[in-house]
C-alpha cells in the first residue's frame, strides 16, 4: 500500500472519529489533533504529512467541499449519508478540486479502493457516481 493511500485511509479515520465529537479548528489544533491520533492507533508517522495537509484543506473548506458533493449527489442529503462514505467523498472532493498534483482519476479510484476496504459493497458504485458527477462538473467548470 503506498504512502498517500495510508495518508487519505488516516485521514478518513480520524474524520470518521471526528464525526462524533468535537470539531478541531485551525490547523494547528488539527495538525495535533492528527499527530495524537496517528501515535494512538499506531500509524506511524511517515503518512502524515499527506494526512495533515488532506485535512487542514478539507477543514479550511469544509462548507464548499459538501456543498460540491451536496450538488452531484442527488436524492441523497449528505446527513443521510454513512459517516464512512461522506468522508471518502470528503477527501476524493477535496483532492479533485484543490490537489493539482492528483489527477481527478487517481482520486476517484483511490476513493473506491478505501470504500471497499471501509465500506459496504453498495458504496462503491454510490460514491463513483457522485465522484464521476464532481468530476464532470469540475471539467465543465474549467474550460
Amino acid at each position: 500500500m503506498g504512502l498517500r493511500r495510508k495518508a487519505r485511509e488516516l485521514a478518513l479515520q480520524f474524520l470518521f472519529s471526528h464525526d462524533f465529537g468535537p470539531q478541531p479548528g485551525d490547523p494547528e489544533q488539527v495538525a495535533a489533533a492528527l499527530e495524537r491520533f496517528a501515535l494512538h492507533f499506531n500509524s506511524g508517522r511517515r503518512p502524515l504529512p499527506y494526512a495533515r495537509q488532506l485535512l487542514e484543506g478539507i477543514s479550511g473548506r469544509q462548507e464548499a467541499i459538501d456543498g460540491l458533493i451536496r450538488a452531484h449527489s442527488h436524492n441523497w442529503r449528505l446527513e443521510r449519508m454513512s459517516p464512512v462514505d461522506r468522508n471518502i467523498l470528503r477527501i476524493a472532493a477535496y483532492e479533485m478540486a484543490h490537489c493539482a498534483d492528483v489527477p481527478a482519476s487517481v482520486a476517484i479510484n483511490e476513493a473506491l479502493e478505501i470504500a471497499k476496504r471501509y465500506s459496504t459493497e453498495d458504496a462503491v458504485p454510490f460514491i463513483n457516481g457522485i465522484l464521476d458527477a464532481i468530476q464532470g462538473g469540475l471539467a465543465d467548470s474549467s474550460g
